[in-house]
């Protein structure tokens, strides 16, 4: 899929450009930002672990920042975020006043991420991903600069809805830039640009393999909405199962790499040690041939599996060469080392996400719009899920164009999630062969 092209295509096949926020003013470059002295206001929507990680890293950028507002569906989230970030920033030697959020700044439930957006010049979005299209959407509506966590998305209709609104930042000439920090990294970097030295890429393999991650019990007197909430990571509306979640790194730099997207995929998975109701209604491994429209193929395999082989890596094949991601390293086709990079020059690229994004709009230029592909390889990852789940060959404009959208009808704590266990308390899981899509 070129990308140019398919992003036209999408637009037109929408019909939120010709909604409200296409309404709104565009913004000038006299108006990026307001405040005293220029302090570029930050709120917080989504107090976890990575948003704690998130908003100190805005922080401690060079410009000068001030966390004002922090929304979450729980309060303890917020409290606990709001004493790790003072806290790392007090490590750090930097200024305790950066962070200014009183008990009146502090938003609590569904609805929070609307005032706290209102209250800044910049939203910082780490929620669990299957809210970020609409926490997207009412930024971009109020006419904030944007850093989102990745995913952007869990479901084809939610990517459709962030590449519309994608459009719609470009148009107010809103910075959006999207945590796929790869794309920041030094290494990376080097590596792309010199990619031509591999010739036409052919194929490529990619891995996420560990151990999983963490596990949240429930609680006594919990609704089933508060413990899919706390337990975000094991739905598929919150976060899309680990090959959307986590793989999404590696997908996208093939992604970028070979500058377009999959058009078609197949696979397989399933769910084979984690069979405990705990890990809600995600697979424990994926496996899935993504193909290009050129006859590349992407291997991509992704695994939460302990005591497994571990890798999160890379492997990009050219009709000259290799290129081997993560230790920075391209040989040729009789394995000379054609480049490798220097280790010592390598950055921190969840710092440097947050160093480029404000130092941009400090000085009230307009330099990342990375909603789009943020959106395409989160898009890659779901088509990937719906082939290991149904064992088709799985669309990627059909994928997209199926309006398929697994969110929530209501947003309440007493509301039904998509998905609920059966008596005794086991979810459905998918189903290869049975599981259909289209």
């Amino acid at each position: 899929m070129d990308n140019k092209t398919t992003r036209r295509r999408f637009v037109q096949q929408s019909g939120l450009l010709a909604g409200g926020l296409m309404a709104a003013p565009l913004l000038s470059r006299a108006n990026f930002f307001s405040g005293a002295a220029g302090t570029i206001k930050i709120a917080l929507i989504g107090c976890g672990g990575r948003g704690t990680g998130a908003a100190t890293q805005a922080l401690s950028t060079k410009q000068n920042v001030q966390l004002v507002a922090m929304a979450d569906a729980f309060k303890d989230r917020i409290d606990s975020c709001h004493k790790a970030i003072t806290g790392e920033l007090a490590e750090s030697g930097i200024d305790k006043n950066k962070v200014d959020v009183p008990e009146d700044r502090k938003f609590v439930g569904f609805d929070a991420y609307e005032k706290a957006i209102a209250l800044a010049d910049v939203v910082i979005l780490t929620t669990p991903p299957g809210f970020r299209p609409i926490h997207f959407e009412e930024a971009v509506k109020q006419g904030k600069h944007v850093f989102m966590e990745k995913p952007v998305a869990t479901d084809p209709a939610g990517i459709k809805k962030v590449l519309d609104v994608a459009e719609i930042a470009k148009q107010k000439k809103l910075n959006v830039v999207v945590g796929l920090q790869r794309r920041y990294q030094n290494s990376y970097r080097e590596l792309f640009k010199r990619k031509d030295l591999i010739g036409d890429i052919t194929s490529a393999q990619a891995w996420w393999n560990n151990d999983g991650v963490w596990v949240k019990e429930r609680q006594p007197n919990q609704t089933e909405m508060e413990y899919q909430m706390r337990n975000w990571y094991y739905f598929n509306w919150l976060c899309g199962d680990h090959i959307v979640e986590q793989h999404v790194h590696n997908i996208d730099v093939i992604n970028w790499f070979k500058g377009g997207y999959p058009v078609k995929a197949q696979g397989l998975g399933g769910r084979q040690v984690r069979t405990d109701k705990k890990y809600g209604e995600i697979f424990d491994h994926h496996f899935v041939e993504f193909h290009y429209a050129d006859g590349s193929v992407l291997n991509s395999q992704c695994r939460h599996i302990p005591g497994t082989m571990s890798k999160v890596d890379e492997l990009i094949v050219g009709t000259k060469g290799k290129i081997y991601g993560d230790t920075g390293i391209i040989k040729d086709n009789k394995g000379n080392t054609l480049f490798a990079f220097d280790r010592k020059t390598e950055n921190n690229p969840y710092q440097a996400e947050h160093d480029e994004l404000f130092a941009a709009i400090a000085k009230g230029e307009y330099k990342f719009d990375n909603a789009e592909y943020g959106a395409m390889s989160t898009l890659t990852g779901i088509v990937g899920r719906m082939a290991t789940y149904s064992g088709q060959v799985i669309d990627f404009e059909k994928a997209l164009n199926s309006g398929i959208n697994i969110m929530p009808k209501e947003y309440s704590f007493n509301a039904a999630p998509p998905v609920v266990p059966n008596a005794d308390g086991s979810y459905p899981i998918a189903v290869p062969g049975k599981t259909k899509y289209f």
